[in-house]
Formats: C-alpha cells, sequence, structure tokens
C-alpha cells in the first residue's frame, strides 16, 4: 500500500480523549447534585463518587480488548496485498465520475457492513486510488464525493457484523445480562426488520450518490501526491500463516455446523474476531508480515485503549450511585412504551456527537436504556437496534472517525460534511421510519 504524508486539519473540535475527560467531569458534578444524601458532607460524598469510578474503571477490560481486536484484525485485512490489488482493479474499472463514485460507495457500504475497521480503512484506501488513477488519465472526477462515499461504512456498521452493543448482549456473562438477559443475533443484527431497513437505507443512499454525482463535475488538480514506501507490506512467501488460518477458519465456521439449527448463539464478538483472524492470516500467508499488518492497525486503536476505561469509569458512577435507576425513572415518567425505542434512537445519535466510540457510548448508556426497557416491558432487541441505528447515524456528522479518511486521502473535512449531510438526512428519514413501524 503506498504511504501517504500525512496532512493536519484543524477542525476546532477537542480530541475524543479530551472528551472523555469532560464526560467524567460533567457526570460526576451531576451525581453530586441529584445522589448527594442530604445529611452527608458534600466532600465524603464527592470521595464517594470518585470510589465509585474507581471501582468501574477496569470493569470493560474483557469488551476492551474486543474493540481493540476488532478495530486491528480489520485494518489488517484493509491493507493486505491481495485486497490491493482487487481496489487497483475496480478503480480502473472507474472511467466516469458516476462509476467512480457508486463503486466506491457500494464496496464501502459491504465492507463497513462486515466489519467497521475494515470498512473504515479500505473506503479511504480506495477512494484515494480512485482519485490517482482518474487523475492519471485526465478524468474528471468529483474527487471529494468519491471520498465522502468512502466514509459511508460508518453509516451500516453498528447494525452490521461487528456492531459492538448488539454482538456484546449476544455473549454469555456481559455487563448487562442480569438485567436483559443474552439476546442472540438472531434478534438484532439477524432479524428481518433489520435486514429491511438496511436494505432500504443501501438502496437511497446509493440512489442519493447517482443524483450528486450528476451535478458539475469539479476538475481541480489532485491534492498530495503519492510516496511509494519501501517498506510496503506484502503477503510474503511462507504458508504456515495460512495453514494457521485455515485451521481457525475451520473450526469457527464448524459451529454453524454443530449448533443447533437456528440457534445463533455463538455469534458474537469473540466468534467476529476468531474469523478476522483466521482470513489476516490466511491472506499474509506469512507470519512476520501479518505481525507487521497488524502492529500497523495498533496505532489507530489508542483512543479505544485509553479511552474505554474511563468510560467504565464513568459507567461505575452511574451505577453505583444510583443514578442509574433514577434516570430510568425519569425516562419513564417522559415517555411511554410507543416512545421509548425512538427516544434511545435519538438520545444515541445526540451522544454520539461528543462520545464517539460506539462501544464506549454503550457503556454508558446502555444500562439506562436496558433498564428502562425493562421497567416499561420494551422489547429489549428492539432497544438495542434503536440505539445502533442512533449511533451510526451521526457519524456523518461527527468528524472523528473521518480522520484516518482525511489523512489518506488529502481531503479536508468540511469537503465531505457538504456531502455526508445528505447522508445524515436520508438515515434520520429511513431509520426514523423504521423504527416508528416497528413500535406501531
Amino acid at each position: 500500500m503506498d504511504k501517504i504524508k500525512s496532512r493536519k486539519f484543524n477542525i476546532g473540535f477537542p480530541s475524543t480523549f479530551e472528551i472523555a475527560l469532560l464526560l467524567t467531569g460533567i457526570v460526576f458534578i451531576l451525581i453530586l447534585i441529584f445522589t448527594k444524601p442530604g445529611p452527608q458532607n458534600v466532600s465524603s460524598y464527592a470521595f464517594e463518587v470518585l470510589k465509585y469510578w474507581q471501582e468501574g474503571f477496569w470493569e470493560l477490560l474483557e469488551f476492551t480488548i474486543q474493540m481493540i481486536l476488532i478495530l486491528v484484525f480489520g485494518y489488517s485485512l484493509a491493507i493486505s496485498d491481495q485486497v490491493n490489488k482487487w481496489i487497483a482493479k475496480l478503480s480502473n474499472m472507474a472511467d466516469t465520475n458516476l462509476k467512480a463514485v457508486l463503486i466506491t460507495g457500494t464496496v464501502t457500504l459491504i465492507a463497513g457492513y462486515i466489519n467497521w475497521g475494515f470498512g473504515l480503512v479500505i473506503g479511504a484506501i480506495l477512494a484515494r486510488k480512485m482519485g490517482e488513477v482518474n487523475f492519471e488519465k485526465r478524468i474528471p472526477i468529483n474527487y471529494p464525493l468519491v471520498c465522502a462515499a468512502g466514509y459511508l461504512g460508518m453509516m451500516v456498521w453498528h447494525s452490521g457484523l461487528s456492531g459492538s452493543s448488539t454482538l456484546k448482549v449476544a455473549e454469555k456473562g456481559h455487563f448487562l445480562e442480569s438485567t436483559i438477559g443474552v439476546l442472540p443475533v438472531s434478534e438484532t443484527i439477524f432479524s428481518q426488520h433489520n435486514f429491511l431497513i438496511n436494505s432500504i437505507l443501501v438502496i437511497v443512499l446509493l440512489l442519493i450518490l447517482y443524483l450528486l454525482s450528476k451535478k458539475k463535475t469539479p476538475t481541480t488538480s489532485f491534492p498530495v501526491i503519492n510516496v511509494r514506501d519501501e517498506n510496503e507490506l506484502r503477503s510474503g512467501k511462507g504458508y504456515l500463516g495460512a495453514i494457521i488460518g485455515i485451521l481457525i477458519l475451520s473450526l469457527g465456521l464448524s459451529d454453524f455446523i454443530f449448533s443447533e439449527k437456528g440457534n445463533l448463539g455463538f455469534f458474537d464478538l469473540n466468534f467476529v474476531n476468531f474469523l478476522l483472524l483466521g482470513i489476516g492470516l490466511l491472506l499474509f500467508k506469512n507470519l512476520k508480515d501479518y505481525v507487521k499488518s497488524l502492529e500497523a492497525g495498533l496505532k489507530s486503536a489508542t483512543d479505544i485503549l485509553i479511552q474505554f476505561p474511563f468510560y467504565a469509569g464513568i459507567m461505575g458512577m452511574i451505577k453505583y450511585s444510583g443514578f442509574l435507576e433514577d434516570m430510568g425513572s425519569w425516562l419513564v415518567n417522559i415517555s411511554t412504551a410507543e416512545t421509548i425505542p425512538l427516544l434511545s434512537f435519538f438520545s444515541a445519535a445526540v451522544v454520539n456527537l461528543f462520545i464517539p466510540s460506539g462501544g464506549g457510548q454503550w457503556a454508558i448508556q446502555g444500562p439506562i436504556l436496558m433498564e428502562t426497557a425493562m421497567q416499561m416491558g420494551v422489547d429489549p432487541s428492539g432497544m438495542v437496534l434503536s440505539f445502533a441505528y442512533g449511533d451510526q447515524l451521526t457519524n456523518m456528522l461527527q468528524p472523528f472517525w473521518a480522520l484516518p479518511l482525511l489523512s489518506i486521502t488529502g481531503i479536508s473535512a468540511k469537503d465531505i460534511l457538504k456531502y455526508t449531510i445528505y447522508f445524515f438526512l436520508c438515515g434520520l428519514l429511513v431509520f426514523g421510519l423504521g423504527i416508528w413501524n416497528l413500535i406501531c
């Protein structure tokens, strides 16, 4: 893969770690105000709340590692030599602006549905390659629109095969099992309702891409010239990695054969990561090359590593202070069983602007939403999906996950936001109507 010179973008937005710290402070103050027992001294209760934060700090370690792995393994697949050769072939097929936009959007949506890390990286690389090939051929394309299409994977990821909340609640022993039990993916990811909503969304998004691509195509020059990396990752000689990869894939896929018919209880975060590991080893063949690809992916997982314990600390304060029960009671008072799924959707969409990590957001919002759902007798599977739709919707407005794409493509945030706002509006319509239809 070509190594692209990095470019700094001043988008006037605090870092995600700063947001995590800010949220910690806000929740700490809110808990002091609303849960402090009347006779207790403020300073002593403040120390007690801090101990709640400490108690919760390490409670999501397993979840943290799972989210790091799903990003790193997906990143590794996207930068493999085989995938890059495939990208080059697709780029050469796109000899018009319309083809460049639709091919990039379609591939990114499929990749993002399979794995969010894979979709995030492959969308950026494909958009970049589309720009390179067409610039060399002197074919005018709307490069900012192509780059925006390369970000569409983040519009479908949470309702896809690597969704944080949907896969987490499918695990035995997950942190909300005592509240909602275990929810198999057959009730969330693979439900008929979710499949229908995603299908309609993809059709609408491709239609929007078609209409946008028909606008006058800019002829601006292609940004940032490539620099070939001497240490480019390749699938080297040796087949030990491929042998191990085949073994891992065989073991993983055997679960479909030996499980009870229609029972997909094995399909969780660990299962997805197991398959991604096997596919990665199979593609790279050489163990050393595969390890190098993981090292490259780990750089992109730093934010998850440092932020998730702080989100777990927030969850600890909310849970152990009694604030969770108070919030649940408040939600019950202002909503009904018919409106709570929509409230879950809109609240997730808003909170995602401040907590861009779907897993971190679920750790904070999940307990409150699920407690409310159970009190009101609402199907928890539908609530989880409503949360997932809201979380992925505002990725089209939130610049955090777009940063890798901006760096790889050499485009600015404002150049893609003028197109992703259309994607956001489409998603708002499709998801909103889908949830309304579910509860009516």
